[in-house]
């Protein structure tokens, strides 16, 4: 696809209300292991991915379980989708038990030509608005790369933090968290598709599960911080069952680096400004 073809896509918007429901947040809270927040009180960190999602048709999907590109997303034929990471900005928290609204701006389409092939960039930004007021604002940074071996090792290794959790990616957790996400990317829970087609030895943990279980993991070590923004960015994918821990610590008034690994390594570095 030419540049401009691709530039024709900046700006488009989609715009989906959803209600943040008790029975839904139940949910979550039991695939995340969590304390079920109540009607009114704040949505935790990272949970409004949970929602949102539009309920495309069973024949609107692609092959690889995604919805078929081309409608708000550009297309990119023949190429494996990555969540590469994202930025993002706290104004208010969101409130169970109420109705709210993702506003999604396609902001950067780009292609660049790497060592392991052609890649796109897109980014969109997420604004979540509840009661007209905007609660959050998000950056998503996603990927197109020509079929092609995943990097499967970390260059960096774990370094030395002031908190750490392990976890464990079982199988049912990543198929619970696509099931509450609405994530029918096959890489999570199709075993034949993940390691024969896309080329994986085993079953891919979510990028955004891992950046909620690391900022979760913040939020426990640091239970008086008051999020402002959070970053983050994949550097490799982590396999399940194969354990690994989420870890931090604080580097300046007001700053934390976060990160996920394992023994290979970091898979996902994060940045976090708090109060």
């Amino acid at each position: 696809m030419s540049d401009n073809a691709l530039s024709s896509w900046i700006g488009r918007t989609e715009q989906v209300h959803d209600h943040l429901s008790l029975h839904s947040v139940t949910r979550i809270a039991a695939t995340l292991g969590e304390r079920v927040p109540q009607v009114g009180e704040p949505l935790p960190a990272l949970w409004q991915w949970c929602f949102f999602q539009p309920a495309v048709e069973q024949t609107g999907l692609g092959g690889d379980g995604h919805p078929a590109l081309g409608g708000f997303l550009p297309p990119a034929h023949n190429r494996n989708r990555m969540w590469a990471g994202g930025r993002f900005e706290f104004y208010a928290a969101l409130k169970v038990g109420s109705d709210a609204t993702r506003i999604s701006t396609i902001t950067n389409v780009q292609e660049k030509h790497g060592k392991t092939g052609s890649l796109l960039f897109v980014t969109v930004q997420h604004d979540y608005l509840q009661d007209g007021q905007l609660a959050i604002r998000e950056e998503q940074d996603i990927v197109y790369r020509e079929p092609t071996p995943p990097k499967l090792t970390g260059s960096e290794p774990l370094p030395a933090g002031t908190w750490q959790e392990s976890v464990t990616p079982e199988p049912t957790l990543l198929f619970r968290y696509s099931a509450v996400t609405f994530n029918g990317h096959r890489i999570h829970y199709d075993w034949p598709y993940a390691t024969q087609v896309e080329g994986y030895p085993g079953l891919v943990v979510h990028g955004p599960l891992i950046a909620t279980l690391a900022l979760r993991a913040f939020c426990r070590a640091n239970p008086d911080a008051r999020l402002r923004r959070f970053a983050y960015r994949g550097l490799r994918p982590l396999i399940a069952p194969q354990p690994f821990v989420v870890g931090g610590r604080v580097v300046a008034q007001g700053k934390a680096e976060l990160w996920a690994g394992n023994s290979e390594g970091i898979a996902q570095q994060g940045e976090v400004t708090f109060d």
